[in-house]
């Protein structure tokens, strides 16, 4: 039998691969001309700040030409010692990627767990990723996971570092680290209003507005905004979502920036399904149910409204030092009203699953401060580069359940099922969290040059997070100080191929509890990798290949529920990943765009058992396009998403005592694209997903799941000026 998962915090090598690898980047070193640059960004030069954006940011570009996400340290990804990838506002445009599910689809190694209509987890090289950064400053989640819809339409790309990175996210987790970089505004005038439609009565409005706010130019300004309106494929559901976004940037003197800038997210979901379907039946057999099938009421809704707000300031030193201030602020706030379905049904009849009824309230306050210094400095007669920084968090979360009259009533079989419930009041009993989480950290980073081809990067952030407060009946009291140190080395083997190394210890508190409402202690354990870059074009198309290993010792994994306090409790246990990466991104030619790449890891506790089997172990993912020369103006292109065999221990027995397991077999998902540039304003953007309609279990995360979208299309006709 499985039951509702909480709305509180459930957190539940082959050298031929190199050798293709490399053979395919290689040649491209040398075939021809380069491909010409993108267009230049529209500058605004003062004389010691340089603010650069355009609306594309990288152009027409499907890679970055420098981050700093992993260092605060503005590095190329050939200089950067961690295997990276990036999702441009180019690539997110072609394939109509507006929220950041789809973009992690199409996202080397992270693979998304949609276990609910309106809960996702992510993991990449084998671990839950928790840490998601706007312009490199953030949280970790306070729940395991993001409840609700991201949308993409405020942010120029999103950036993800693979492996650890204690550094700037608090905590040394080695999955991969989320960076959402913002929009910024423009000196010049500029902007584009987008429409799209697509199948099951989507509507969407979005619209980017950019450029100066006074004669000079010293004022600019950013505003974005979106709003859709869409059904599903799943029985009742709806999702209602607006977005407004508004940035300024303020040129205070020639050397001061001040930006300042608020994000308001607010999405209505209606029919959303807490919990899942069931995916087998008490002879063990697997459930096979409709694709639109869904658990929910008629009544059952999910709101989430979701605001950020930021200030900045930015000065220059002199001496090409420069000093950044940051200060954060986040405010989700839940309302919902939602329907559980848990049982096991008969394979004959349906029968056997019960009613979970239960409304949720929470509100969650997020307060992140952040200043740094960096710059260069000699020594020995070479210059180095040097940040120091101090950062501050809070995050206050309350939450309230209550759970509603007749829990446990039988339901019919979910083929019959049509969502009629009466709503009962939501007061047979209640529950609630209030806890707080405060961190504190200094961190440190230095590039030294030791030679002309050879760099290292040296770092420690020194942590302490304290936890106060109850979670569900469960005290919450939890303190702790830790150093995780990083380090890199970067050797040029010639202009365009680099070997790298990284080595980062871990550092994980927790907020798991064991049977006896024990908080689990802090997850250990370190990181290493190394591989060789590639970086042709001037940095406009750039590869990697990456060795990993990771250990974590005390990781929590879910081991049961507590009927008498319907909780959910965890286990610790030690797991080491190893594996291989390959990732491509950028400008092959001058009519070609590609960002792709493929993972393939083992996942082992230390008696050399396979954990967490519910994870992919092969994963393969590309987006391309190509501009056809013959026919300006037209552009074609594919995505394809493929994964291999995974499978739960459903730790549950079938009525002739055998263990049951769920599987889903390998598959590919393959979408297509076709646009066309009319003129230099209007454009056209046709997309279809699922061409082949291959019904999957979209995860196995949990013991309850549901299927993906059938095939699909999207029009997007997109005004720029």
């Amino acid at each position: 039998m499985s039951f509702p998962a909480s709305l509180t915090r459930r957190h539940p090598l082959r050298c031929r691969a190199v050798a293709l690898a490399f053979a395919l980047a290689a040649p491209l070193s040398q075939a021809g001309d380069a491909p010409d640059a993108p267009d230049a960004a529209k500058v605004k030069n003062l004389e010691g700040v340089q603010a650069t954006a355009t609306v594309t940011g990288d152009g027409d570009s499907y890679t970055t030409k420098a981050t700093d996400s992993a260092t605060r340290l503005s590095l190329s990804m050939r200089e950067t010692p961690q295997s990276m990838s990036v999702v441009t506002r180019q690539q997110m445009d072609d394939f109509g990627l507006n929220n950041i599910n789809a973009v992690l689809d199409n996202t080397t190694g992270v693979n998304v767990e949609r276990v609910e209509t309106d809960r996702t987890y992510y993991s990449a090289r084998g671990f839950d990723v928790t840490n998601f950064l706007m312009d490199g400053v953030g949280l970790p989640f306070a729940d395991g996971n993001q409840q609700g819809d991201i949308d993409t339409a405020v942010y120029e790309r999103v950036e993800v570092l693979r492996g650890a990175n204690g550094l700037l996210s608090f905590t040394g987790n080695p999955s991969a680290t989320i960076n959402f970089v913002r929009k910024r505004p423009t000196a010049d005038f500029q902007g584009d209003v987008g429409v799209t439609v697509g199948s099951w009565d989507n509507r969407r409005l979005d619209v980017d507005l950019s450029g100066p706010l006074n004669e000079s130019h010293s004022v600019r300004g950013r505003l974005v905004a979106a709003d859709q309106d869409t059904d599903s494929y799943l029985d009742r559901y709806n999702l209602r979502k607006q977005v407004i976004s508004g940035i300024v940037d303020a040129d205070l003197t020639s050397s001061t920036l001040l930006t300042a800038g608020v994000t308001y997210q607010k999405n209505k979901t209606h029919g959303g399904m807490w919990g899942a379907l069931p995916l087998y039946n008490t002879d063990g057999t697997a459930t096979d149910y409709d694709r639109s099938t869904s658990t929910s009421a008629d009544w059952s809704h999910w709101n989430i409204a979701d605001t950020r707000s930021f200030v900045e300031l930015t000065q220059e030193l002199g001496s090409e030092w420069r000093l950044k201030a940051a200060l954060n602020y986040r405010r989700v706030t839940e309302d919902s009203n939602l329907f559980y379905v848990y049982g096991t049904p008969d394979a004959q009849t349906g029968l056997g699953l019960f009613s979970y009824p239960s409304a949720y309230d929470s509100t969650e306050k997020q307060y992140v401060a952040d200043l740094y210094a960096t710059g260069p400095f000699d020594l020995a007669g070479r210059r180095h580069e040097l940040v120091v920084g101090a950062n501050w968090a809070k995050d206050d979360v309350h939450q309230l359940s209550g759970y509603g009259v007749g829990i446990g009533t039988p339901l019919p079989p979910l083929g019959e099922w049509t969502g009629n419930y009466p709503m009962p009041p939501f007061d047979a009993y209640y529950g609630n969290g209030d806890f707080h989480i405060k961190r504190k950290s200094l961190y440190a980073t230095a590039r030294w040059s030791l030679a002309d081809p050879l760099t290292l990067i040296t770092g420690a952030s020194l942590v302490h997070v304290e936890e106060t407060g109850v979670n569900y009946g469960t005290p919450s009291n939890y303190r702790k100080t830790e150093t995780t140190p990083f380090v890199g080395a970067v050797y040029d083997l010639s202009k365009n191929y680099s070997l790298y190394v990284s080595y980062a210890k871990l550092f994980n508190p927790q907020t798991q509890t064991d049977v006896n409402n024990k908080v689990l202690d802090p997850v250990t354990g370190a990181n290493l990798e190394a591989g060789i870059k590639g970086e042709w074009y001037e940095g406009r198309l750039n590869a990697t290949f990456a060795l990993f290993r990771t250990r974590q010792d005390g990781l929590a994994e879910y081991a049961g529920h507590n009927l008498a306090t319907n909780q959910d409790y965890y286990t610790g246990i030690d797991a080491t990943a190893k594996g291989f990466e390959f990732d491509v991104s950028g400008q092959l030619t001058d009519h070609w765009q590609l960002s792709g790449g493929y993972t393939q890891l083992g996942l082992r506790d230390p008696d050399g058992a396979n954990v967490r089997t519910y994870v992919p172990r092969r994963t393969f993912r590309l987006s391309t396009v190509y501009r056809v020369p013959a026919l300006e103006g037209l552009r074609v292109g594919a995505t394809l998403r493929w994964q291999d065999r995974i499978y739960r221990d459903q730790q549950d027995v079938a009525l002739d005592g055998s263990e049951i397991y769920t599987t889903q077999g390998s598959y590919a998902v393959i979408g297509l694209m076709a646009g066309y540039d009319f003129n230099p304003h209007w454009s056209a953007t046709f997309n279809i997903d699922n061409v082949t309609d291959r019904k999957v279990i979209t995860s196995l995360y949990w013991s309850q799941g549901f299927y993906s979208a059938p095939r699909n299309y999207m029009l997007n006709v997109r005004y720029r000026f």
